[in-house]
């Protein structure tokens, strides 16, 4: 998206005119202004003016553009909450992948910055918020017995497909919503027939998309392939203590 004109009103300049400026009132404004105008809307001169304040104050809390999308991302990612003391790990799993689902609709434009921004960035040195999803599953996991590396699999799988599900979904176009035969509504009449015939065949189940229902329908497939793969350790029993025969016959 390209970035707004210079002359845009970004709304009272003055709003925050004596607000103490903080790395939280920072993010929360420039996270306004990404899901307003996506990452190219944002600019730190932009920010300032919005704040009503001088861009070299906003240096002090992100010493670069880079550093303040970093920050965006760890503030949305600290909305998902995992619960590592659920005994359910299956059920917990849901609970996360819907969990993250929900922050990708509320916050559409920020899904590149989740996505591709950390596979840019080593593990030591992304921020510490955006790690606190992985290190609470995989407490998850391996309280419930899995070993660590299987534990890891699991995070991989269910992220790797979290991530292509909300794309998909926030990319579900329709050419002409007010179509009612599904071919000339998703512009797949465009398509030759002899080249794509599955496709075109499958314009119903295509049109009839429902974002909440393929999450749980692609979570079923994924979790009952993982529990009949990778089956956790059952968990440590205590050693029995000597039985009262016992212990009358060592005296």
């Amino acid at each position: 998206m390209a970035p707004p004109p210079a002359d845009r009103d970004d709304g009272d300049a003055s709003a925050n005119p004596n607000g103490r400026i903080t790395r939280d009132v920072v993010l929360a404004a420039a996270l306004e202004l990404i899901d307003r105008d996506g990452v190219g809307g944002l600019s730190m001169r932009r920010l300032a003016r919005v704040l009503g304040r001088d861009p070299m104050i906003l240096y002090r809390h992100a010493p670069n553009k880079a550093a303040l999308l970093d920050g965006v991302a760890e503030m949305v990612l600290a909305q998902l909450k995992v619960d590592p003391a659920d005994p359910d790990w299956a059920g917990q799993l849901r609970a996360v992948a819907r969990g993250y689902r929900a922050l990708a609709l509320a916050h559409p434009n920020v899904v590149p910055l989740l996505v591709t921004r950390p596979l840019a960035t080593p593990l030591g040195l992304r921020p510490p918020g955006t790690l606190r999803p992985l290190e609470d599953i995989l407490t998850l996991l391996t309280r419930a017995g899995f070993s660590g590396p299987d534990a890891l699999h699991i995070y991989r799988a269910l992220f790797g497909f979290l991530h292509g599900h909300v794309l998909n979904e926030l990319q579900e176009l329709i050419e002409n919503p007010d179509e009612t035969d599904d071919l000339l509504r998703l512009g797949l009449y465009r398509l030759p027939i002899r080249e794509f015939p599955l496709l075109r065949s499958l314009a119903p189940a295509l049109a009839s998309y429902d974002g909440a229902t393929e999450l749980e329908r692609g979570l079923d497939i994924l979790l009952t392939g993982l529990t009949d793969s990778l089956t956790p350790r059952p968990a440590a029993q205590p050693c029995p203590g000597p039985s009262a025969d016992d212990r009358q016959r060592g005296r």
